[in-house]
């Protein structure tokens, strides 16, 4: 399928299209297993996330900053600002002698709606080791920007790929 393509593919048994998701996005709470691994450690594992859900999107998981091994995360200059969220401040993630910079974000005084997100924290599945959900292996959503989380439940097409912008 053309990255232009915006026809949505049909969702199987158990699978959600991300153009059923709402625009202003959604957030709600997870019961999924998540597991985080950089430099060969787990540094974050949960039963407690919550997705946040927006059109042509897939969700971008936010993980409760406790449930981050200590030390891991580390503050970065550089913010950016979602017009339904808010202000987000960058976390680089560091595990012995390994560093990825700006691969996580948060937000700190979250917009009204996105309360719940407040006090947790996302990553870009891309830029870690592995990141699963459920047991299953997370891709990352295509492009630069964007901090989806693609399993087998989600179908597309994925706003972030060339051609996409527009969407």
């Amino acid at each position: 399928m053309s990255a232009t393509n915006r026809h949505p593919a049909i969702p199987g048994p158990g699978q959600e299209s991300v153009w059923d998701y709402p625009r202003p996005p959604r957030v709600e709470p997870s019961l999924e297993h998540v597991v985080l691994r950089f430099n060969g450690t787990v540094i974050a594992d949960t039963r407690d996330s919550v997705r946040v859900l927006e059109t042509s999107h897939p969700p971008t998981y936010y993980l409760p900053r406790d449930a981050f091994s200590a030390g891991v995360l580390a503050p970065v200059n550089g913010h950016s600002f979602c017009e339904y969220k808010g202000l987000a401040s960058y976390l680089s993630i560091v595990v012995g002698d390994r560093r990825a910079d700006a691969v996580a974000w948060h937000y700190p005084h979250p917009e009204a709606g996105f309360e719940s997100l407040a006090g947790r924290v996302a990553v870009y599945p891309g830029r870690l080791d592995e990141c699963t959900v459920d047991g299953e292996l997370v891709r990352a959503q295509p492009g630069d920007f964007y901090g989806g989380w693609i399993t087998d439940r989600i179908v597309g097409p994925f706003k972030g790929a060339p051609g996409t912008l527009g969407w």
